[in-house]
């Protein structure tokens, strides 16, 4: 497996600040942030390391060199938006972007593409289902053309009062991944699998990865603590962030010796990008740099 980061946490960096960074703390890759310019609508959001709107040659072989002359590379190009939510502009202005987003991929040689499928917050599963068939079939066989793997994260972008009833991502259980498999078969429609999220759904986070081994295109490495004296207070219907906060790995509930263990067994030898989302790490730069130092070095003791 290939060691990276995601690089929304260094927003404000320069590409080549970002990349020269990378290299120097040790790592192998970067997920490339790639957001349209523009206000963010959440955390995390609104970040862009790599302009897919003025993506020339020119630009995509400078970017290439940089990369190479300091052996780094990118692991995929990272937008996570809601592409099927009940805001037709912004649903419409996303899917626009995504497209843009999946050539880039393509013309920068990374071929793969993480994000979401998006959800209407305000519908059930079944409905939400019905608007994939409507707008997703498309994007998976423009991508397949193009070469590119659509790997997406199984995140419910469910965590406070502005996400709620159901979260803005319906891409949240292996129960839906087989319903969204079976209706687009593409080989190149997978999953970026973040074992976090199975902590908090209380769910099982191994045995999916032996079920869904021809699936898994990229990996997320972050954590999940539970807070369990919060849990009984507030229940599992609560806001999630009343009772569980993300983590660095390592710091949270995942056992990493097992999440690991099972990667290889299943023969993963792709990216496995440290996603960091902990607000522990996050009131300056120093602690931002500190929380990718702390990840790598605790993350090694698994990977070769």
């Amino acid at each position: 497996m290939k060691l990276g980061f995601v690089s929304a946490i260094l927003d404000g960096y320069s590409f080549e600040k970002l990349i020269d960074t990378a290299s120097e703390l040790g790592y192998s890759c970067v997920e490339m942030a790639c957001w349209p310019k523009g206000g963010a609508e959440r955390r995390y959001a609104g970040v862009s390391h790599i302009d897919v709107d003025d993506l020339t040659d020119e630009k995509a072989k400078y970017i290439n060199d940089y990369c190479k002359e300091r052996n780094i590379e990118i692991s995929s190009l990272a937008f996570y938006p809601n592409t099927i939510g009940n805001n037709m502009e912004m649903r419409n202005a996303n899917v626009s972007h995504l497209y843009k987003v999946i050539a880039a991929s393509r013309k920068l040689g990374v071929n793969m593409v993480t994000t979401f499928i998006g959800r209407d917050q305000e519908k059930c599963v079944e409905e939400n289902i019905k608007l994939f068939k409507e707008v997703w079939i498309d994007i998976i066989d423009y991508a397949e053309e193009k070469g590119v793997k659509i790997a997406i994260e199984n995140c419910p972008m469910l965590f406070d009062n502005n996400q709620w009833p159901g979260g803005q991502n319906l891409f949240t259980s292996p129960r839906i991944w087989k319903k969204l498999f079976e209706i687009a078969p593409n080989k190149n429609f997978g999953i970026n699998y973040d074992p976090s999220h199975f902590i908090w759904q209380m769910m099982d986070y191994i045995s999916p990865i032996y079920e869904f081994k021809d699936r898994i295109f990229h990996v997320h490495f972050k954590d999940i603590k539970l807070y369990p004296e919060k849990l009984k207070e507030v229940g599992i219907m609560a806001y999630p962030l009343d009772y569980m906060s993300p983590k660095l790995p390592g710091l949270g509930d995942v056992d990493w010796g097992a999440y690991v263990s099972a990667l290889n067994d299943i023969g993963y030898r792709g990216y496995a990008c440290v996603e960091v989302e902990d607000r522990a790490f996050e009131d300056s730069e120093e602690g931002i740099i500190d929380s990718l130092k702390l990840s790598k070095r605790y993350l090694e003791q698994f990977m070769i």
